[in-house]
């Protein structure tokens, strides 16, 4: 790969993102994450890797949505960019947080004692959260150190006259 191809993947990765995350309205589109592009050398395709959060119904609503949206993202880009060839985008789902995600949870098992079951598909493709257990030796109330103390924001003021439009007190001298 060459290094113009390269920055035209770069380009192409953090527009198509901007764009994704602003002016594509579908509701399908949820937590999509542009992870990279990968154009071919005469620049007339690319594919565009994406991850999504997620069950694996709403990833694949929202690739499809991001499938239905791509010529209007490729307008958008004919717009913004300033590239002799805007490539034919083609979408497709990048699971390589799904393959961490089976990577924890196999790291998990093992770590439990358990054996780790052989096929078992994710189900979401990243870990949810789950809230922290209190222990014994746990503090009743946090200390100090650890609360931030509400600070109040402080009002803005504005200066006279600091402003373009603002009128100006002493006319301007003619630079002759």
């Amino acid at each position: 790969m060459s290094q113009r191809t390269e920055r035209v993947d770069e380009l192409l990765r953090q527009e198509i993102g901007s764009i994704v995350s602003r002016d594509v309205a579908d509701p399908r589109v949820g937590f999509v994450t542009i992870t990279e592009v990968e154009t071919t050398t005469d620049l007339r395709h690319a594919k565009v890797w994406v991850s999504v959060i997620g069950q694996p119904a709403e990833r694949d609503a929202a690739v499809e949505a991001l499938r239905h949206a791509m010529p209007f993202i490729r307008h958008e880009l004919g717009q913004r960019l300033r590239i002799k060839r805007i490539p034919d985008l083609h979408v497709q789902l990048d699971d390589t947080a799904e393959r961490g995600t089976r990577i924890l949870q196999l790291l998990a098992d093992i770590e439990t004692g358990s054996i780790p079951a052989a096929d078992v598909p994710v189900a979401e493709s990243l870990p949810t959260p789950i809230p922290r257990l209190h222990q014994p030796d746990d503090l009743v109330e946090e200390p100090p150190s650890a609360v931030r103390p509400i600070v109040p924001a402080r009002p803005r003021h504005r200066r006279s006259g600091s402003h373009p439009t603002a009128a100006r007190k002493t006319p301007r001298r003619n630079p002759r």
